[in-house]
């Protein structure tokens, strides 16, 4: 189906701010020394309007898929310990490198229970160490059939600043945008173990696009 609720201008509005800088001085320094001074400014240019943009997504799946809830590679698929709800679980997490799209949305369709926020490192999101180290924001969603699902944004190695726009008692429909993370980092999905996974290590993810699991 498609996505009405977020009105995609091709640019994320986060990156308007970066844009602007770079474009600017960039035109100030060719202005006044030319190009050979002022290509380094015109690449960071090129660099953010890449990274910031925001494309429009056909929204798959139904009411029981759990969607990627950001483009990337899947780096770990397995059972773990939930540490924001306390039970058994499954883990799938998605690696976000810089030439990513860096939007989050929702994975499901359902109500925002809690929002956790927790401080912490900045080592490569790469690493799984990083889902229990690094600076993280987290969301309880519970799915209308009510099925818990937790998606947890990860700050990176160069990510320093995760944003979040929703809390507790938001609804979200699946592939809702609620999120970004600057520059480069993670994504994990908690789930119920019995949930079917449908992807594995390595397969290239699309945000509200693909399928990671069904719903048991």
């Amino acid at each position: 189906m498609a996505d009405p609720r977020y009105p995609h201008p091709l640019i994320a509005r986060e990156g308007w701010p970066f844009l602007g800088l770079t474009l600017g001085f960039a035109m100030i320094v060719e202005g006044s020394g030319g190009l050979s001074w002022s290509w380094p400014l015109w690449l960071a240019f090129v660099f953010c309007l890449q990274f910031f943009r925001d494309p429009g997504r056909t929204v798959g799946g139904d009411a029981n898929s759990v969607l990627a809830p950001a483009d990337g590679r899947i780096v770990a698929i397995e059972p773990v310990r939930d540490p924001w709800l306390q039970r058994d679980a499954l883990k799938i997490s998605v690696f976000m490198n810089v030439f990513n799209v860096h939007s989050n949305r929702s994975p499901v369709d359902g109500e925002v229970k809690q929002r956790w926020y927790h401080p912490g490192k900045f080592v490569n999101a790469d690493l799984d160490k990083a889902s229990t180290e690094n600076e993280r924001n987290a969301l309880w969603i519970k799915t209308s059939a009510g099925q818990d699902v937790v998606c947890v944004q990860v700050a990176g190695l160069i990510a320093r600043r995760i944003l979040c726009y929703v809390d507790a008692g938001t609804r979200l429909a699946r592939g809702d945008r609620y999120g970004f993370i600057r520059f480069g980092s993670r994504v994990d999905v908690y789930l119920s173990p019995q949930a079917r996974v449908r992807v594995t290590i390595g397969d290239k993810v699309a945000a509200a696009v693909t399928v990671l699991a069904e719903l048991a």
